[in-house]
């Protein structure tokens, strides 16, 4: 940050000195690019998940403008409401035509009221399973942007059927033949993120999280309190690394020195290259043995070896 303050002084000076500081500021560009390297390159768990709530972060919203030639939004789940947590349409990828959606938060207080910061009702996950029935109702390819750090926990959900909801899900998703893509964008957090996180592929973003419960929520359980969120953080395993380790994710997807949030559109170039390599493989093969290797893919998930 200093090195950076220091940058827009330099060019600051130039400007209204009319000044040529180009050898200068090359040197303390490549400075700072060096630092940038070497501190992200290292992050402890609790500092990756403070990068994947980063408020600048690209959202769902913005990949798919970013991924996506054509996109038409839908919405609803024709039983209560729209929620608009969670945001999903048709769109083309490529040159091919598939059903996109995924957690939405927002970007302000306000937006993020609205949006209820990115945590489904009921009506979310409902209205993600009717775009999926429709999905492979047509056969077109699935992909789910996963960003939220759970369910929405409150009364009225619960008495909407929040449980309920989130396994119809799961039972749907492990019975469709088409091609389903999983991407963690930022923070996938708990039943919350699994309820549109059972493909054949889960990639996830360098800097992104992906664990069972947050571990603010963990820290609380456990610990009575939040001052235990870095213990809770590395003993969860909630790094794209280790889950890359531990068989949860299939491919991590590198991010712009500092963050998605950083340069959006080298990262949605990245996601958009790893997505269609992998619906590239998937359509090579028929309906019932994605459905199988989907199927055995969870299966072979926690295996317990005693020592």
């Amino acid at each position: 940050m200093e090195l950076e303050a220091r940058l827009d002084d330099i060019r600051r000076f130039a400007e209204e000195n009319n000044v040529d500081v180009s050898a200068q500021l090359a040197e303390i560009e490549a400075r700072a690019a060096e630092l940038r390297r070497d501190l992200y390159a290292n992050l402890p768990p609790k500092d990756i998940l403070q990068l994947a709530r980063n408020p600048k972060r690209p959202s769902t919203l913005d990949y798919i403008q970013l991924l996506c030639e054509e996109w038409v939004e839908l919405h609803g789940d024709r039983l209560f409401g729209d929620d608009l947590a969670l945001v999903g349409g048709l769109a083309r990828l490529g040159d091919h035509p598939v059903v996109i959606m995924g957690h939405q938060k927002g970007r302000d207080t306000k937006d993020n009221i609205q949006r209820n910061f990115g945590m489904p009702q009921p009506e979310g996950y409902r209205k993600a399973l009717r775009l999926m029935d429709h999905a492979n109702h047509f056969q077109l390819p699935i992909i789910a942007l996963i960003d939220t750090p759970g369910a929405h926990a409150g009364v009225d959900a619960e008495q909407r059927g929040q449980g309920e909801a989130i396994a119809r899900n799961l039972q749907h998703m492990f019975s469709y033949e088409v091609p389903i893509l999983c991407a963690v964008i930022g923070e996938g957090g708990s039943g919350g993120a699994l309820a549109i996180g059972v493909g054949n592929r889960m990639l996830m973003f360098e800097y992104a999280v992906y664990s069972v419960i947050s571990p603010d929520s963990c820290s609380v359980i456990l610990w009575r309190d939040k001052k235990h969120i870095e213990q809770a953080a590395n003993a969860l395993k909630i790094t794209a690394r280790d889950l890359k380790q531990l068989g949860i994710v299939d491919e991590i997807i590198p991010e712009p020195p500092g963050g998605a949030h950083r340069d959006p559109q080298r990262a949605a170039a990245n996601l958009k290259e790893a997505l269609l390599r992998h619906l590239d493989e998937l359509l090579t093969l028929d309906g019932p043995t994605r459905r199988t290797q989907r199927y055995e893919k969870f299966r072979a998930m926690a295996r317990f070896q005693e020592i």
